[in-house]
This record gives structure tokens, sequence and C-alpha cells, in this order.
């Protein structure tokens, strides 16, 4: 489990304000993949400007300034700014908003991302199941992939060690959640954002969710 110390200083101090810059498996088939991907993906999308969800500005992808000593490939969620970083090689991260996990369901610690899927399929938990019934057990035998999907467009999958822990980064029809604690423990991304972040990142890399403390983070 991570600690504040793991933290550095804070994600302040590891990413900077963003940098100017010109606008720039289940049973589905992946013509039904292109199909969705432009439905999900507004008309002349450009990430840093389009915003058909009404998310905060802020949430909106943003090129970023890095200080050494990250790993390029790895990506890193501030669970207070609500922000996940996708370092690059060249000094830079590449910056999204998420929503993280309600409470005590959000799990801070290092991952390996040991898998991807392009609209996956979803099954809930059994601690889903239980902790809301009336929600989650009508799917209980699972549910296709799709636009109306809890997982969204493409999915990674936390690992610690061999272990599939149940937590994805994740694409999700309810962008308006984004900014907020609002999953069972999943980090979401706006699901034209994670496309965008999804062919971008190796299996193998590692995924580092940060406390919800209350220390200084980026706020810009």
């Amino acid at each position: 489990m991570l600690t504040r110390r793991h933290f550095i200083m804070s994600s302040a101090a590891l990413f900077s304000a963003p940098i100017a810059l010109p606008g720039v498996a289940n049973a589905s088939t992946s013509s039904q993949w292109s199909a969705w991907d432009a439905q999900v993906t507004p008309a002349n999308y450009d990430p840093a400007v389009s915003n058909p969800w009404g998310i905060q500005q802020r949430f909106l992808p943003r090129v970023v300034e890095v200080n050494s000593g990250l790993t390029p490939g790895d990506i890193h969620v501030d669970a207070v700014a609500r922000y996940l970083y996708h370092v690059q090689d060249n000094g830079t991260a590449m910056r999204y908003g998420v929503a993280i996990g309600r409470g005590n369901l959000y799990e801070p610690g290092t991952y390996t991302i040991k898998r991807k899927a392009k609209w996956p399929s979803w099954t809930p938990t059994a601690q889903m199941v239980e902790r809301e019934p009336h929600i989650y057990k009508q799917f209980e035998d699972g549910r296709d992939g799709g636009p109306s999907n809890p997982l969204g467009s493409r999915a990674l999958y936390l690992y610690v060690g061999n272990r599939d822990t149940m937590l994805r980064i994740h694409g999700t029809p309810l962008s308006g959640s984004i900014g907020s604690r609002a999953s069972s423990g999943c980090v979401r991304m706006v699901m034209a954002h994670i496309i965008g972040l999804y062919d971008n990142v190796a299996t193998g890399s590692k995924a580092i969710l940060y406390p919800g403390e209350d220390y200084v983070t980026a706020a810009n």
C-alpha cells in the first residue's frame, strides 16, 4: 500500500501545469468496435477542446511536463486532483481527468497492467452484487461489450503478481462522473479519452494509484 512518502512530495512536484499545444474480448466483432468508437467520439474530435460531455475543462487531455525519475509508459493516478498521468519518454506526460472509487472502495497501490481489451464484456464481482443487489444482480451472468457497458470502450486490467485484482482503468458511459468518487473501485475515463490512451499503453506497464490524502496536488 502506498503512503504519503511514496508520493515524494506531491503530484505538483511531479507534474507541472499544462504545456500549450495547438489543437491536435467478447462476442462483438472488430467491425462493431469501429462503429462504436465512432459513436462515442465527437465529430471533428480535438481532445484538447472537444467537450460534449460538459466535464470541467481541466479534465480534458493535456500534455504536462514531468520531473525526472518517472518511468516512461507508467501510469500515475492522483486520487485527490482526479488526474491520470501517462508518462512519456520525452519529459512529459499525457494527463486525463478521471473518476475514482467511492470511499474505501478505492484501493491505492502499485499494480501491473497485464491485460488490455477493446469494448470488453463485464461481470460485476460477487461483492458488488452482495453490496448493491438492486443494481447488479440482474447482470451477475455478465454483460456483452457495447456503448452502454459499464467498462465502456477500453479497459486496462490491474494485477498484483498473477492475481487479477478486479480493478480496472476503463471507459464509462457515465461521463458526468468524471472528477468525482463514483465507482465501485475502478478508475473511470471518458470513452473517447481512453481510446486515445489505450494504444499507447503496453502490457507490463505499472499503474500507481496514490492515496486520497490531503496533500497539495495539481490544480490547473
